[in-house]
C-alpha cells in the first residue's frame, strides 16, 4: 500500500514537472520564429539569382536547418546548383558562386544559342586535357597547308569536355593514379553561323583548341561580347 501511495505521489510529481517544465520549453520552441530567404517562384538550375527573385519569409524555427540562409546578400548574385522552389528554405548547399555545370549551361539555351560538338583529334588538340567548363577558347583551324583562327570563331565558350564514355568533364571520377579519361568531344556554345563553320571544319579540316581565358564571368563576357560584334550584334542568321 506503501509503494503504490508513493508511487502515485511520484505520477503526480512527474505530471507536474512535464506540465509547467517541458512543456512550456516545447512550446516556445515551436512558436519561435526566424526569418529565412526563400523565392517566389521556380528559379531553373543554371540561373542567376535577382532581388526580384527571391523574398524574406517568416516560419517556426523548429527543426530548421542552421544552415538556413536568412540574408538575402547570401543569395543575390549566385547561381542556383539545383531547381529552387518556393517555400523551399535555401541553403548553401543549393548555390554555386559559377553556374558552369554542362546542365547548368545548357540549360540557359533559349533559341538564339545552340550547343555543337567537336571530335578532339588528339591529346594535344584540346590542351591536354585540361579544359574546364566555362573556359572561353579560339579554334584553329587547318586547311592543307592554311591554318588561322577564323574572325567567327576567335572567342567561344566551352560547355564541357565529354569522355569515350560519355562522361562529362564535372562528372567525371578521378583514377587511382589521380588522372582523367582523356575528352573524346568537346561541346560549345555558338551561334547558328558558328554551328555551320563548325560542322564543315569537322567534316573537310582539322581543328585544334588554345585556351584564351579561364576565370571569372564578367571578364569571360567581355570576350563573347567583343566575338559578337564580328556578326554585328546578332547572335542568329
Amino acid at each position: 500500500m506503501k509503494n503504490r501511495t508513493l508511487l502515485g505521489l511520484f505520477c503526480i510529481v512527474l505530471a507536474v514537472a512535464v506540465m509547467f517544465g517541458v512543456t512550456p520549453i516545447v512550446s516556445k520552441m515551436s512558436a519561435g520564429k526566424i526569418m529565412v530567404v526563400q523565392v517566389k517562384q521556380m528559379v531553373a538550375q543554371g540561373s542567376m539569382i535577382t532581388a526580384d527573385d527571391i523574398v524574406k519569409t517568416e516560419i517556426g524555427r523548429f527543426g530548421v536547418s542552421d544552415t538556413v540562409i536568412r540574408d538575402e546578400k547570401q543569395v543575390v548574385g549566385k547561381y542556383a546548383k539545383t531547381d529552387l522552389y518556393s517555400h523551399i528554405n535555401i541553403t548553401p548547399a543549393m548555390l554555386s558562386d559559377n553556374a558552369d555545370s554542362a546542365d547548368d549551361l545548357l540549360k540557359t539555351l533559349d533559341g538564339t544559342k545552340q550547343a555543337v560538338s567537336i571530335t578532339v583529334p588528339s591529346y594535344a588538340a584540346a590542351v591536354s586535357g585540361k579544359l574546364r567548363n566555362g573556359d572561353i577558347v579560339s579554334i584553329i583551324v587547318t586547311e592543307e597547308r592554311n591554318t588561322t583562327i577564323p574572325a567567327e570563331l576567335t572567342y567561344v565558350k566551352v560547355i564541357t569536355t565529354t569522355t569515350s564514355k560519355g562522361i562529362d568533364q564535372d562528372k567525371a571520377a578521378q583514377k587511382k593514379d589521380g588522372t582523367y579519361d582523356a575528352p573524346a568531344t568537346i561541346t560549345l556554345l555558338v551561334n547558328s553561323a558558328q554551328a555551320k563553320l563548325l560542322a564543315s571544319y569537322e567534316a573537310n579540316a582539322k581543328m585544334h583548341i588554345s585556351l584564351v581565358f579561364r576565370g571569372n564571368n564578367e571578364t569571360a563576357q567581355k570576350f563573347l561580347d567583343a566575338q559578337e560584334k564580328v556578326f554585328g550584334g546578332a547572335v542568329d542568321e
